[in-house]
């Protein structure tokens, strides 16, 4: 006999049953769909044959939920079968708030085909057929889609180790292969929804064959379901794109797919935006430097880069030498620093640059201002000694929590990545490196998560994720640690020992793609962005042709004092106007009638349509002053 405990209740089995028959013959008031046996997850078809000590998953948990999306992946994957057999299973993996698949089909699925799938999926889940988990040999493996056609599952049997467990799943006729764990049955899947088509290509490359990617969500009630879904309806009410055309602040086309052409108002944006970041660069001592579009492809080849990017690198080529349009500024930076020769005593060194960089990205990834071809990187180095690494990584942290506040942003995630399996470095280097980063970011007292194998290929970084109000998380800021480039590069300082050695390389990105950034600041605050940020401050809008040399004097003085105005005095009843300048999104609307010019006053309202009254002139003034020193965000509250 053996002796399971779950839920601090010990009971006692010869070793036949499932989990699942354990529960229910123990349990009247547990619903599992899976459960964590001595920190395994696994099926409830599990057999337990050993003392165990077991903790269940119920489908509210988060990988509870995971599980329902997992097998609502599959469940996908038996309707397809059915709806177009000739179809190709790729892989189906869960996502944030969701799943997709990927499938080769030589049927093009369009999002008008959605409902029809989506209709036979929950046809399936209703009769609440049982799911069951065969683990099987590699051959066996190999033999049940050999003879199902699938050619992409075999491709993907062929790099499993010989020592991995390989299970398959059957869900009526239809069979997928996952390390699982699963629903035993479809009783869990009563939520879900097809959100979307796209394309992929088979592991990421856009040499090989094209896919189709259907994306799908699942939850574990209607509520949960219902609130995703209106997120995503006020999601595309705030989407960027609409809201830059609509307040004429970008736009792209063909000519030069995902390049961005800024119109005036965006323009302005993304420069306070910049200017914000250049006044923090000026008061930590960073030198902001320019370094050449176009680089011999010999120094990407030495830095490592060429190897690692060469699908996402430009190529150019003149007088018969080949170069490449920068991808990043890391390379270009150790050229500046290595001219001279640099002492300890000089160290550290900040170099920064707004560098626009360029990357070959699949066109079907694009994404308006979030994902681009050419875009601008808050980019910096820092050249340090050792010594010096971790009070110069714990002002990183500090500052960029204090600058993300200042835009709004406070619940910040924060992870430590670390090596990947294709990496330059020796061993004893990463040791180093990741030691360092992880005393310094327990030294800041943050929280922080361990994230393995997802570090850049020269060294372990720290990545910074915001969550904004609609809770969508978005990676922008990274630290990362780097002892190979600069020594690569033959960047080098004088010791106080007289000896010659490689300087330790910082990168670091606050912002990363300030295109990016601008999208994200115009979705989370839907085009209303605070009067800091605003292109416009004011619109000053006279009532009749009466006030038109007033106006033009009260222009002068706001644009003279810093307060960015424009006007109207277009021949147009005052409501239009006010309704006009309101739907642009203008901060503060100063009407002016033959009262207001008597007084020297305005008739304030806000985009909103708050009615602030009649105020002087000067008061408003200083009003508006206050909030643009404070960086305010009062105008949004």
């Amino acid at each position: 006999m053996y002796k399971v405990n779950i839920d601090n209740k010990v009971i006692e089995t010869d070793g036949s049953l499932s989990l699942d028959e354990l529960v229910k013959n123990n349990f009247s008031n547990l619903r599992p769909i899976a459960a964590r046996v001595d920190g395994i997850l696994m099926d409830m078809s599990e057999i337990i044959n050993k003392d165990s000590s077991i903790e269940i998953i119920s489908s509210s948990d988060k990988e509870g939920i995971e599980i329902i999306r997992h097998t609502c992946a599959h469940v996908f994957g038996h309707a397809i079968k059915q709806l177009y057999p000739d179809t190709k299973m790729v892989i189906g993996p869960v996502i944030d708030n969701g799943f997709y698949y990927d499938i080769y089909s030589k049927e093009s699925i369009s999002e008008k085909d959605l409902s029809s799938i989506e209709a036979l999926m929950k046809k399936l889940a209703k009769k609440n057929y049982k799911i069951t988990r065969e683990v099987v040999t590699k051959k066996k493996a190999q033999d049940v889609f050999k003879k199902r056609n699938e050619d992409y599952k075999l491709k993907l049997i062929d790099e499993i180790p010989s020592n991995e467990i390989i299970a398959i799943y059957h869900h009526e006729e239809y069979i997928d292969m996952c390390r699982g764990p699963h629903l035993t049955s479809t009783r869990e899947l009563n939520y879900f929804k097809l959100m979307k088509v796209s394309g992929s290509y088979w592991k990421g490359d856009s040499k090989n064959v094209q896919l189709q990617r259907i994306y799908g969500t699942a939850w574990d009630t209607k509520d949960n379901l219902k609130a995703y879904l209106r997120k995503l309806e006020e999601a595309e009410k705030r989407d960027h794109r609409k809201i830059g055309q609509k307040l004429d602040l970008f736009h792209f086309q063909e000519e030069s797919p995902g390049m961005v052409f800024w119109h005036d108002s965006g323009w302005k944006i993304f420069n306070i935006v910049k200017d914000f970041i250049t006044s923090y660069l000026r008061n930590y001592d960073y030198k902001i430097i320019n370094t050449p579009q176009i680089l011999d492809k010999t120094l990407w080849k030495k830095s490592g880069h060429l190897d690692k990017f060469s699908d996402l690198i430009f190529d150019v080529s003149s007088e018969h030498k080949e170069y490449a349009i920068k991808p990043m500024s890391c390379p270009g930076h150790i050229q500046v620093y290595n001219q001279g020769l640099k002492s300890y005593k000089d160290l550290p060194i900040k170099f920064a640059e707004f560098g626009v960089v360029h990357r070959n990205e699949p066109s079907g990834t694009l994404h308006g201002l979030m994902r681009i071809r050419a875009f601008t990187q808050d980019d910096a180095h820092i050249f340090c000694t050792p010594n010096q690494i971790e009070d110069e990584i714990k002002i990183l942290i500090k500052t960029i929590y204090e600058i993300y506040k200042q835009f709004g942003f406070e619940d910040i995630k924060v992870e430590l990545s670390t090596r990947p399996e294709k990496r330059v470095g020796s061993e004893e280097i990463w040791d180093k490196s990741e030691n360092a980063l992880k005393k310094a970011l327990d030294s800041s007292e943050i929280e922080w998560q361990l994230n393995e194998g997802d570090g850049a290929f020269y060294g372990p970084k720290i990545d910074f994720s915001l969550k904004d109000s609609l809770e969508r998380v978005w990676q922008l800021g990274t630290i990362q640690l780097d002892f190979s480039m600069p020594e690569r590069l033959n960047a080098s300082y004088i010791d106080k020992n007289g000896d010659k050695l490689a300087p330790v390389m910082i990168h670091r990105a606050i912002l990363g793609s300030l295109e990016r950034f601008v999208g994200i600041l115009i979705e989370e605050y839907a085009g209303d962005l605070p009067l800091w940020l605003a292109p416009v401050h004011a619109v000053v809008i006279n009532i009749s042709e009466n006030q038109e040399e007033h106006c033009l004097k009260l222009l002068k003085k706001l644009n003279n004092l810093g307060i960015v105005s424009t006007i109207d005095m277009r021949n147009e009843k005052i409501n239009y106007k006010i309704r006009d300048h309101s739907i642009k999104r203008v901060p503060y609307l100063l009407v002016v009638g033959d009262k207001e010019v008597e007084s020297n006053q305005v008739s304030i309202r806000t985009r909103t349509g708050e009615d602030l009254g009649v105020m002087d002139v000067d008061k408003f003034v200083k009003m508006v002053e206050t909030l643009l020193d404070s960086k305010s965000n009062a105008l949004n509250k």
